[in-house]
């Protein structure tokens, strides 16, 4: 317990001041996170199988180019340059022709490659431009998967009787779900209303903050749905006691992707 509360002062401690200072410095840290990211995906999934090394070389340019994207922008404008997204396909489906050998490379790393690449990749990049238009907002973000996590876990270890979702994630319950959901709603509904924008519909803040808790908590089924795929318990080493970057940015990535639907009308 203490190394792990060890690792979670450092990381606020790396974490908040680059925040803070947002630009290129936070531009490239949050670049730097999603190679890890990356890493951690295609180290599980060699697991069961490896990838040629000049396809993962690629995957991390990939992740740098699309994570770094529009970087400067200080608008909720997303756009993307379909020229690299074809190149990508075809460079990472090309080689199967050539390389001969389904054994070593085939459809299903293909595929796998690029969903991995334009998922983290784009992930981390909203993460950026989110900050670069309003630092109030990546603080909300971070309310609602911070607070909607550590109340499920209390929740769900004071009065979780009733599995929520047992073959993926034993110890999470309903009741955990419902506690964190709320307290989460509450906390960041009051600073977003408080701080952000006092002048909104209260009802309407906390039907988007609902359904951003719920797909935060999506989100951390979904990453652990795939750890139990792979018979692992994290996606990495890297932080003492807390696992990867994916077990510490599994609901905030799910949360900001789920933030663009609504960010016109926030």
């Amino acid at each position: 317990m203490k190394k792990r509360i060890l690792s979670a002062i450092l990381m606020i401690a790396i974490f908040v001041p680059l925040l803070i200072i947002g630009g290129k410095v936070f531009a490239i840290f949050m670049s730097l996170l999603a190679i890890m990211g990356l890493y951690e995906l295609i180290h599980i999934r060699e697991s069961k199988k490896e990838f040629p090394f000049l396809m993962k070389v690629f995957a991390y340019v990939m992740v740098v180019f699309f994570s770094l994207s529009h970087f400067k922008s200080i608008d909720f404008i997303y756009t993307m340059d379909y020229r690299v997204v074809a190149f990508m396909i075809f460079a990472f489906l090309s080689p199967m022709v050539f390389i001969h050998n389904f054994k070593k490379y085939n459809l299903n790393d293909a595929l796998f490659l690029i969903g991995s690449v334009l998922f983290i990749g784009l992930s981390f990049n909203l993460l950026i431009i989110c900050r670069n238009y309003d630092i109030m907002y990546i603080i909300y973000l971070l309310l609602i998967t911070t607070i909607t996590d550590t109340f499920a876990l209390f929740t769900g270890m004071l009065v979780g009787k009733h599995k929520l979702c047992p073959t993926v994630s034993p110890k999470k319950t309903i009741e955990g779900l419902v506690g964190g959901v709320f307290v989460g709603t509450f906390v960041a509904t009051a600073f977003y209303v408080t701080v952000i924008n006092p002048s909104i519909s209260l009802a309407f803040v906390v039907v988007v903050t609902i359904i951003l808790s719920l797909v935060g908590q999506l989100g951390d089924l979904v990453f652990s749905s795939i750890k139990r795929y792979y018979d692992k318990k994290d996606f990495s080493n890297l932080i003492p006691e807390h696992g990867g970057i994916l077990d510490r940015f599994d609901s905030l990535i799910f949360v900001v992707l789920a933030f663009i639907i609504f960010s016109s009308v926030l």
